[in-house]
């Protein structure tokens, strides 16, 4: 699985907990898109999160 190349954000793991309190593992998925930035060395493919392309941390290439 891939992560965000600006803050690093990947999956985690984590526990779904019934009412009953019994806890199984799940696993929480960020929303990464493969989106074109721009980097100094030029544009690239990358994989970003969309709280990176929404607050304006990468550079889209249109």
């Amino acid at each position: 699985m891939a992560s965000c190349i600006t803050c690093g954000k990947k999956k985690t793991v984590g526990n779904n907990v019934s009412h009953a309190n019994n806890k199984t593992k799940r696993r929480i998925m960020p929303n990464l898109q493969r989106t074109k930035i721009e980097t100094a060395h030029g544009n690239r493919r990358a994989y970003v999160c969309t709280r990176c392309l929404r607050s304006g941390a990468v550079k889209k290439v249109v």
